[in-house]
């Protein structure tokens, strides 16, 4: 019966040590002999104990690496404080194991390396106004390295590009000096359209107002009388003001100014024709 149960226990043994339960959205590496034998799939996996090892398990899901803050000179000579952000994963595991001895730091100065590498190619203005195009450039250099090791760079973010003190003083004053540029701009082509609607307006009334006269002569009093309602609303408001000049208008001479105002051009000339003074 002793010897049933010593078997009956190897055996239960021998299947536990066999069984491997891999997570979903991980793979493992299995080691014969200190050879590289096979790759383990999620789920539960058989191995043989004593002769296989896994020797590595990870995820083949999106990871991120945090690069720290580094000091680079950018083509115009100006120093910048980058901190960027790297999105990887593992796309062979082998490769990943083998080919490189700690991945997650050559990653790390695989980015460091490439970004200094890639600002100092540009201006600080190409560098903020091109950012697109500096991150597919980085991308592509990454992967050129990264694909040997197994790993895809999915994307890399810069979370601050910080320039000296100085320079985002002046940044900031360009800026300013920009919106003020365009404001003035946009004011002063309002005036421009505000003027040019006025005009058209004071050129059409006088031509309403002309064609009036020579129409009706008889509408002279009426025009005579609202253009002196017109002088009495100016100066009540004028004298409302605080730093007011109140002009007297000499009544007696009034009559031949609002005269003067209305009338059509020619009529003195009409007058002074031959044939229209007295006999």
């Amino acid at each position: 019966m002793e010897p049933i149960i010593a078997i009956a226990l190897a055996l239960m043994g021998y299947a536990f040590g066999s069984t491997k339960l891999v997570s979903q959205g991980n793979e493992a590496l299995v080691e014969r002999l200190g050879r590289y034998h096979r790759k383990l799939k999620p789920g539960i996996n058989f191995i043989v104990p004593l002769l296989d090892q896994i020797v590595m398990e990870d995820t083949n899901r999106e990871q991120i690496l945090d690069i720290s803050p580094q000091n680079v000179i950018s083509k115009d000579g100006i120093y910048l404080e980058v901190d960027a952000v790297v999105y990887w994963r593992i796309v062979d595991i082998e490769r990943s194991f083998y080919a490189v001895d700690d991945l997650q730091d050559a990653l790390n100065n695989l980015a460091m390396t490439t970004v200094r590498e890639i600002l100092a190619q540009n201006t600080l203005e190409e560098t903020n106004m091109a950012r697109s195009n500096i991150d597919n450039t980085l991308l592509d250099q990454l992967n050129l390295t990264s694909q040997t090791w197994g790993v895809e760079i999915m994307r890399l973010d810069f979370q601050r590009i910080t320039p000296p003190e100085s320079v985002r003083k002046s940044m900031e004053e360009e800026r300013a000096a920009e919106i003020k540029k365009r404001a003035v701009i946009s004011a002063a082509e309002g005036e421009r359209q505000a003027a040019i609607k006025k005009a058209e307006g004071t050129r059409t009334s006088m031509e309403i107002i002309s064609e009036a006269l020579r129409s009706h002569p008889e509408s002279k009093d009426i025009l005579r009388y609202l253009v002196a309602q017109d002088y009495v609303q100016a100066s009540q408001k004028l004298g409302e003001s605080n730093n007011a000049k109140i002009v007297f208008v000499d009544p007696a001479n009034s009559t031949g100014m609002f005269e003067e105002l209305i009338s059509q051009p020619g009529t003195e000339d009409e007058g002074k024709r031959p044939g229209n003074g007295k006999k």
